[in-house]
């Protein structure tokens, strides 16, 4: 019986991760939609977080346990899963922009 316990909680733990996801996911997903609209105000975010962290004197790689996550490929999952991100945003908000213009469409018009 300790196995079927186990495996019930696994599936609570999945439930939790899958509810967490999608908490998760519509927030950074506006986030992302928001900067391709304005890719001036995040390149400008950018930068001031660069010039505060360079003034305060913090280097990430001084931050204790980051250069070891740094060298061990972190950067490159991260690089990864933040353009997977963007790719599903802008494809979110195609699909959504091509549902709001059928809505808005008189009945038998084509959309373009």
């Amino acid at each position: 019986m300790k196995v079927l316990k186990q495996l019930a909680e696994v599936r609570l733990a999945q439930a939790r991760m899958e509810r967490a996801r999608h908490e998760v996911g519509e927030p950074a997903a506006a986030l992302l939609a928001r900067g391709r609209e304005y890719p001036l105000a995040t390149v400008g975010v950018a930068a001031g977080a660069g010039f505060a962290l360079g003034s305060l004197d913090l280097h990430p790689l001084r931050v204790p346990g980051l250069a070891s996550l740094v060298g061990g490929g972190l950067v490159e999952v991260l690089a990864q899963g933040s353009h997977l991100l963007a790719e599903m945003a802008v494809a979110g908000v195609a699909a959504h922009a091509a549902a709001t213009a059928d809505a808005a469409a008189p009945d038998g018009a084509p959309t373009p």
